[in-house]
């Protein structure tokens, strides 16, 4: 009974979100940074994943987990950037309840399933290099599509066990958040009950994917440098290190600022930091993920200039 009624009382509460309004002068740069930073966004990873649809050389597994990745990144960029470029050129600034609630779902959901995603991505590599003649025999359709559905399954699993542990807790009406969103922190800091319980959950949560979807990750690029190391052929270990390399460089800053926002959530960082931070892992990560996977991809820049002269010679023609 107590549970309901504080979700009735919390169903009606609505928060203000500060954003960066404490720098006044730069709102309009920021915005128009966010807004070209999201359309390179979008566009990116929907060319990756036209591109991978409408070229029969690209239908393999590597392409397969590609395509998901690019759409969990236009996916988790939406969740908060069209809320942020709202609040930096509009006064409106409030978020109801259930909006901020909803935000946090979809935001939590799409950061975890991409942190399995890259994991998944990372053991494909690793039947591709160190098991080759099984390679077609492991990394079926059907496995494949199974692996997928098993990332968004534990995503959408570990946020809502956090939604409701944050359900459980009463909030202050018209509470000021100090952020652009609501991330975990910010939806924390704005609750008038004990929340040690929900600290405790999303600690435990965020500890066992972040450990987990990494130590699958580190073990996978770990046998592939060893079996690599192995080959006779000097080029291709040359070329091994520097795919990985781009690999871990930004596997690293996706765990390293998860790591932080959420694994540490009584951490002293000061607000701007968080709100950096969440910006570079909402706005940033997902525009860079179509260069560091894919543009450096010789068959993908192979398959988009074949299909731009085959649409140039049919113009001409």
């Amino acid at each position: 009974m107590m549970s309901h009624e504080l979700m009735n009382q919390s169903s009606m509460t609505t928060f203000i979100l500060v954003g960066f309004s404490e720098y006044p002068q730069l709102q309009i740069p920021l915005f128009l940074l966010f807004l070209t930073i999201y359309s390179v966004t979008l566009m990116g990873n929907l060319g990756i994943i036209v591109v991978i649809r409408i070229s029969p050389r690209l239908h393999t597994p590597m392409y397969f987990f590609l395509s998901h990745l690019s759409f969990l990144d236009i996916c988790y960029s939406s969740v908060f950037t069209p809320k942020l470029l709202q609040i930096l050129v509009m006064e409106d600034r409030t978020i109801s309840f259930r909006g901020c609630m909803t935000q946090f779902f979809f935001i939590c959901t799409f950061v975890i399933t991409e942190m399995f995603m890259l994991a998944v991505m990372a053991y494909d590599r690793f039947v591709a290099v160190c098991n080759p003649l099984l390679y077609t025999v492991v990394m079926i359709h059907k496995f494949c599509a199974l692996l997928v559905a098993g990332t968004y399954m534990v995503g959408g699993l570990c946020a809502g066990i956090i939604i409701y542990t944050l359900l459980q807790l009463s909030y202050c009406d018209y509470g000021i958040i100090n952020h652009f969103g609501c991330e975990y922190s910010a939806v924390i800091s704005v609750s008038c009950s004990d929340s040690s319980f929900s600290q405790m959950v999303c600690l435990v949560i965020s500890i066992l994917s972040e450990s987990s979807s990494v130590l699958i990750t580190l073990a996978s690029y770990v046998f592939i440098v060893v079996t690599i190391i192995r080959m006779p052929s000097k080029g291709g270990l040359r070329k091994a290190f520097s795919t990985c390399t781009s690999h871990l460089t930004a596997i690293t800053i996706f765990h390293g600022i998860l790591l932080l926002l959420y694994c540490v959530p009584n951490s002293n960082s000061s607000w701007l930091f968080v709100k950096v931070a969440t910006a570079l892992y909402t706005v940033m990560i997902p525009m860079l993920n179509p260069l560091i996977y894919s543009l450096r991809n010789k068959e993908v820049k192979e398959t988009v200039r074949r299909l731009m002269s085959s649409k140039l010679h049919s113009h001409l023609t």
